[in-house]
């Protein structure tokens, strides 16, 4: 990977002082935990990263479905790479449920970015979470799962609904002993990998729409120790390809149901929270990846005389990168830190949890822009290079491309956004959480944020249809993010000193402003200089 990355080698929790800051803000108790994180840092930066790049390139899974005597078995071939790595990593869903938090949990989850390796894990501790939460009868799963013997999944999505749960079609009864499942699941990731997965379906006789739904746990093995369901064919993918992802066919498949029947869409959307998050800091931890190979490029790569580093324009770009890398960072994990202080709650809601709620939708969207922005100008900023899927900083841009689709595009994200806010009125606690916050900054750029919060929410509450309100929301979810991003910025320069002030300065002129950075940052070495050194 030496020839391939500048990023290879370096232990990737050491180099990041950002995280460390915002630990510092919502985890201060990390440092406890420093050398298992430093050495996660080191795995992470030398293995992690040697397998995932070989079995992105060379070795995908593949899935094989009949073994010698010609019984189906729908099971994926992994590479040798790839077997050795996933117990590894499994332990990343440890924390949340014994005794520690999801900042742990998520901070690992940071660390691995790689989405394909990062989704096989997320999916296998939302399973985890549905158990421990609603299922505690199938407890026996979770200790397999947590020390990588056993994966887990969530199979939602059919081709006629996407992200449309309502348009759900999969049908479950009970025959007295088990739920039946019937129906195909479009996209599965985990396909031919998975040994417990979670499966929406419609009970027989329930309401249409989403709230008809009930959530099952269903075995890759039925009671008898055959395949309980089919995997049709893994999908053909240019960007996460260390997943399996595929297609799945029910008929009358073994199934246990999760709690109670007529909250099945409650737990899916908890899951779709957790999930979102996952999203969230994946795609920071993706753009971070790119961001140390950019660290790299400009200092040992000469154009006209000087390092890449020396030139106006190139610092510019630096200036942009560190600010997007940071602010959204920060609303990632102050959206993991509202959720960790609500995820115990179980339906009805209180507003702590649907405030956690309307934040994932924040940070799940503009985590996922700034990722895609951030991993593309990588990839110019390496020329001719940055094209080159045999170099590493071509596949981040790729994998990051994932992260605005994956878990609900930005239309699903503001629908989701204004239901919170109109039924749920989860605005509400979002004001009083940031507008103290920026009003104790007392700048001029915390009282445009503030400015910008209050307005925005004023002008969607004042829409008369909900037409005209969906037709404002997405760009409303944005400009809600970004306002959000300076006041955090601002919290993060409370602990840990100017460099954030001047990076909310710079969010607010760039981000709520739109205006250029302007050319006094190119001297600001605090901004866009951190890490450089190393």
């Amino acid at each position: 990977m030496k020839f391939q990355s500048y990023a290879a080698g370096q232990n990737h929790f050491q180099v990041d002082s950002d995280l460390q800051a915002i630990l510092d803000a919502y985890w201060p108790e990390w440092k406890r935990f420093q050398s298992d994180l430093d050495s996660f840092g080191q795995f992470v930066g030398n293995e992690v990263m040697e397998a995932a790049y070989h079995i992105d390139h060379d070795a995908p899974p593949t899935l094989i479905m009949h073994d010698l005597d010609g019984n189906r078995v729908d099971r994926v071939r992994l590479s040798p790479a790839q077997q050795a790595i996933l117990p590894r990593l499994a332990s990343v869903n440890r924390p949340p449920h014994e005794g520690g938090n999801w900042h742990h949990h998520f901070a690992l989850g940071y660390l691995i970015a790689d989405p394909g390796l990062y989704c096989i894990v997320t999916i296998t501790g939302q399973t985890i979470y549905a158990i421990k939460k609603y299922a505690p009868e199938h407890e026996d799963w979770v200790e397999k799962m947590l020390s990588g013997e056993a994966f887990g999944a969530t199979w939602m999505t059919e081709v006629q609904g996407g992200s449309d749960l309502g348009a759900n079609t999969a049908s479950a009864r009970f025959d007295g002993e088990v739920w039946r499942l019937s129906g195909d699941k479009y996209f599965t990731s985990g396909a031919g990998l998975t040994d417990l997965a979670l499966v929406t379906a419609r009970p027989e006789g329930a309401a249409g729409g989403p709230k008809g739904l009930a959530l099952f746990l269903v075995p890759r093995l039925n009671l008898g120790g055959d395949l309980n369901y089919h995997v049709r064919r893994l999908k053909d993918k240019s960007a996460t390809r260390a997943v399996p992802s595929g297609e799945a066919e029910f008929a009358d498949a073994e199934a246990y149901l999760v709690g109670a029947v007529h909250e099945g869409i409650y737990y899916t959307l908890e899951n779709l929270t957790v999930s979102r998050l996952a999203n969230a800091v994946a795609a920071m931890g993706i753009a971070k990846k790119a961001h140390l190979e950019v660290l790299g490029r400009v200092v040992n790569r000469e154009t006209f005389g000087k390092r890449l580093v020396e030139h106006p324009l190139i610092r510019r770009d630096l200036v942009d990168l560190s600010v997007r890398m940071v602010a959204g960072t920060a609303l990632a994990f102050h959206a993991v830190d509202a959720f960790d202080k609500a995820w115990r709650e179980r339906p009805p809601y209180s507003p702590a949890y649907h405030y956690a709620r309307f934040l994932s939708h924040l940070a799940k969207n503009r985590t996922a822009n700034h990722a895609a922005h951030i991993t593309g100008t990588a990839m110019e900023l390496f020329g001719g290079l940055g094209f080159l899927e045999e170099y590493a900083v071509a596949r981040w841009h790729r994998e990051a491309l994932i992260t605005p689709i994956w878990e609900g595009p930005s239309n699903i994200q503001a629908l989701d956004m204004l239901e919170a806010m109109q039924k749920k009125q989860a605005h509400e606690p979002f004001l009083a959480d940031f507008l103290p916050l920026l009003e104790r900054a007392g700048t001029d750029a915390a009282r445009l944020a503030a400015e910008t919060m209050k307005r925005t929410v004023q002008h969607l509450a004042s829409l008369k249809s909900p037409e005209e309100a969906q037709w404002y929301a997405k760009r409303a979810l944005t400009t809600l993010a970004d306002a959000a991003q300076v006041g955090l910025l601002y919290k993060l320069a409370e602990t840990g000193g100017p460099r954030y002030a001047h990076m909310a300065d710079l969010y607010a002129t760039h981000f709520l402003l739109h205006e250029e950075y302007p050319a006094s940052a190119l001297d600001l070495k605090i901004v866009w200089g951190a890490g450089l050194d190393a």
